[in-house]
Order: structure tokens, then sequence, then C-alpha cells
């Protein structure tokens, strides 16, 4: 006989509580094998894929996507038995089950029973049919009462369509933007109306929506013509719901603002999960994920470390005659060479040259932990926000494998496929922002590190090189750092140690 098995949403790790479902990579009904992809899910740090701890059908689905789950929350229920259940009861359940949907009624649920048990075998075949549909508060608590009573009220919602129960439909009836690429599940089911039987019920084509006549005086009628409204889109506030002349004239005025506030940025990714004001100017979005993490670890690191920031403008002709000469070098044909490669690996020498800078403060215990490695974090700009993950070990590392590693990190980050590990024990981190053109900057502290170094854009300009104006590579550095844990004097020649070694790469090789 059937056994369910709930898999609850995993922790993550790093202290996270919770996290969204992005998409499924299962139906119910699918048959599932051990490690098989189930779905995806959004952390505050990054995109992680959660296989499947079990083999068997899926019988249930507990989050909808765009829904955010709280760690140990049940996410879906899997039959690990499915041979003590023709795959002909799973089908036959599952189109009860909408079946039910389409008719506007909750599907009959049984409360569920307190049991530490996650197994929970199934009555015989008669039992089963009785007491549910495919999974969905069958007797011995399958599925939590909380979730049962979300699903069972989603089926049961007037207009909500056909949708299998644990999949929901939104409660808000507001215009809720859907996730780019994304298909909600169920969307593809037919919608149904009341019929005899599930088979006819899934056959039968939608009714036809009554039409009200819309009231309104023919003065008002003609102004609707010449202004090409349609009378039945317009609220009415007169008596007995009659149109007037000012609700078309305040139903054209929305109708502008609307156009007036679409741009071309209004299908942007970062609106998808937003709701849309009734005049349309307006979107409002969660702050959640990445967005939100990254807001708390910048509140926290500007109001609780005291941030210092030194400048340097610097020729770096020299640096760029490197990375040409390195690009042309068979021992890095398959790495990408950039300026950035030569910075990162000139931070990591000058923190091995002072490092009182590779420490972070515990405000706790009132103790300094200087760090004896150098875990470099790299900034990046990825489509769901900034991420910082860090190479480890990074002062073990040659220039080539530090290529490898930058070129590794920056792929994984842009994909959303960081672990948290690799977002976690940073020490020092650099940021590019020269890759936006931009000169420099005032970075803020990773939370837990003592200094930022904000490379910034490479330009040609005059520069006097020997006594003579001549046209140079130069740009401009900045190091922010803790004033805590470091002096002005401290971060001055850190910054000026870095600043050596790109003027004249040779340099480092003497303190390497």
């Amino acid at each position: 006989m059937p056994v369910f098995e709930k898999f609850k949403m995993p922790d993550a790790g790093e202290g996270l509580t919770e996290a969204e479902v992005v998409v499924w990579h299962v139906s119910v009904g699918d048959r599932v094998e051990v490690n098989q992809p189930l779905l995806e899910i959004e952390t505050a740090k990054s995109l992680v894929e959660l296989p499947c701890p079990f083999a068997g059908v899926v019988t249930e689905l507990l989050a909808d996507i765009g829904q955010v789950v709280e760690v140990g929350a049940p996410i879906v229920v899997i039959d690990v038995d499915p041979d003590g259940a023709p795959d002909q009861l799973v089908e036959a359940l599952a189109v009860t089950e909408v079946a039910a949907a389409a008719l506007g009624q909750a599907v009959p649920r049984p409360p569920a029973e307190e049991t530490p048990r996650t197994s929970v075998p199934i009555g015989d075949l008669e039992a089963a049919n009785h007491a549910g549909l495919a999974g969905s508060g069958i007797e011995g608590g399958v599925a939590d009462d909380a979730a049962a009573a979300a699903g069972a009220g989603a089926a049961g919602a007037a207009g909500s369509g056909a949708v299998l129960v644990g999949y929901g439909v939104s409660a808000a009836g507001s215009a809720r933007r859907p996730r780019v690429g994304m298909t909600p599940i169920g969307a593809d089911l037919p919608v149904v109306s009341t019929a005899p039987s599930a088979s006819a019920a899934l056959a039968a084509p939608a009714p036809a929506a009554h039409t009200h006549p819309v009231l309104a005086k023919p003065p008002v009628r003609k102004l609707a013509r010449d202004l090409n409204i349609d009378l039945s889109s317009v609220t009415p506030t007169g008596p007995g719901g009659i149109v007037t002349r000012e609700d078309v004239l305040a139903h054209v005025e929305r109708s502008a603002a609307a156009v007036l506030a679409t741009y071309p940025g209004d299908e942007m990714p970062w609106l998808d999960t937003g709701t849309v004001s009734a005049d349309g100017r307006q979107t409002r979005v969660p702050v959640k994920s990445v967005r939100k993490r990254t807001a708390e670890a910048v509140v926290s690191s500007a109001f609780s470390a005291p941030h210092v920031t030194v400048f340097q403008t610097i020729d770096v002709s020299r640096t760029m005659r490197l990375v040409e000469k390195l690009r042309n070098d068979k021992e890095f044909a398959d790495v990408r060479v950039t300026p950035l490669l030569i910075a990162a690996k000139a931070l990591v020498l000058a923190v091995r040259r002072h490092p009182e800078i590779n420490a972070s403060w515990d405000d706790e215990r009132q103790e300094i932990v200087y760090k004896h490695y150098v875990n470099l974090g790299i900034a990046a700009a990825t489509p769901r926000g900034l991420v910082v993950p860090n190479i480890k070990d990074a002062h073990r590392l040659g220039l080539h494998t530090l290529a490898v590693e930058i070129a590794n990190l920056t792929a994984t980050a842009r994909t959303g496929r960081t672990s948290p590990a690799d977002l976690s024990d940073g020490t020092i981190t650099i940021t590019n922002v020269g890759v936006f053109g931009i000169d420099t900057g005032t970075p803020i502290l990773n939370p837990g590190e003592a200094g930022i170094l904000a490379f910034g854009a490479i330009r040609q300009q005059p520069w006097v090189h020997k006594g003579k104006v001549r046209s140079r590579w130069v740009t401009q550095l900045a190091l922010s750092f803790d004033h805590r844990l470091a002096d002005g004097e401290l971060g001055s020649r850190v910054l000026a140690d870095v600043a050596a070694i790109l003027g004249d790469p040779a340099q480092g090789l003497v303190w390497g």
C-alpha cells in the first residue's frame, strides 16, 4: 500500500530561515528518482536547486511559485511506494480533485492527526478513495492542517479556476506581475464548469459570462462614443448604478495617467513581482532575497563600523603592458586576463605585508579577530543584485590559478548559483567600479571585514612621465577601512602598496 513522505524545506545554511520557490521541475503524477531536481529556490544569497530525497510519485505540491517558505515547512508530498496503488488511482484522484475545484467545492479533508512520523501508510483502496484526493489531507497527517486548509481554500474560491489543490491561487485581487519566463503551475489546465462526472467536468467548456446592460443617459453614451470609451469598462457612481458624465471623464483621466506612466523600464525583471497602483504610476515590489540581505548588510556595516576612505591616482601603463603580454602567453591561453587580476594580486600581497588589515571586530566579546588567511571577495553585479563571493585562501594561489578562480566565481555569481559557503567568511574585498566607466567611489565594507578596495576605470590621460607630459594609462584607487581596526597610517600604507604594484608589477616579485 502507498506510503507518503513529506519533503520539507531544507536549511540552506548561513542562518537563512526562508526561501522563495522560483520554479517547479515536476508536477503531480510525475515519477521521480533520488537526486532528481525537484525545484529551484531563491534564498537571500543565491539560487539553489533542490534534489529529490525520495523515489516515487509526486502526489502534491504544497508551495506556489513565488511563495516564501520557512525552513522546515513541507513543500512536496511523494508516494514512495507507488506500486501499492495502481497509477490509475493516482490519475483518478487527481481528476476528482480538479473536478471538485471546478465545481467550486472544497475537497473533503478529515482532520490531520498529530503524529511524529513523516511516512504514513494509507489504508486500503476504498479508504483512500473515500478520504481524499491524491495526497491532500489524507488520513494519517500527510499534509499539515494549515497547508491543507490553504489548498482547499484556494481550490474552493469563487472564480479561481481549475487548479490542483496545493498549487493555490493568489488571494489578492490586485494586478500581480508574473515572473518573466515562468508559467504558473496549473495555468495550462482547462477552465471547467459544473458537470455530473469528473471526465465530463474536464471536457465541458466554460460558460459565457452574463453581461448586464450598462445604465447611462443618451448624452453620456454620446460622450463615451466620441471618446471611444467602452461604457462597460467605466465604474458607475450614479444612483442605481448609472454611469455619469463625471464617471466617463474620470475613466479617461485614469487611462491617460496609466499611459503617461508607461516607459521602457515597465517590463524590467525587477518589476515582475510588484503590485501596480490603480493609476498605473507606481509599482510596489516586496523587499526580499538578495536585495533584502544587501540592505541589511550595508545598513549594519555603515552604522556599526566607522568608515574612512583614502584615494590615490596612479599611472598603470606598465600593468597594461603586462596584461597584454599575459594575453599572448600560452600559459594563460585558457583564462581571461584583465587589469582586475593584477589588482587582486596586488591587494593580496599588500595584505600579506600588512596583516593587521586582515581582521574583524567582535563587538559582543570585545575582541579583534586576526585572520591568518586571505579569502578575497570579488563584488559581482548580477540580475538579482550585488553579491560578494570570495576566493578561499587566495594568498596561496599563483597568478594563473587566481585568474581561473576569478572567472569561475564571477560566472557562477551571474547565474545565481553561488553557494552560501562561497559567500561567507570573506576577509577583504575588491570592487571593480571601473567596469561601469566610474573613476572611483567610497565603498561600504562587507560586514565582518576591515577593508574594501574600489578599482576605477583605466583611461588614457596626460601624465608627467620622466619630466615630460605624455599620454599614459591612469586609474584611481579608493580603500575604505574600519577605523576601529585600522588607523589612517595603516590604511594609507595598504593602498600605497597596491598602487606601487599596479604602477610597477615587478615590485610584486620583490614582495611576493
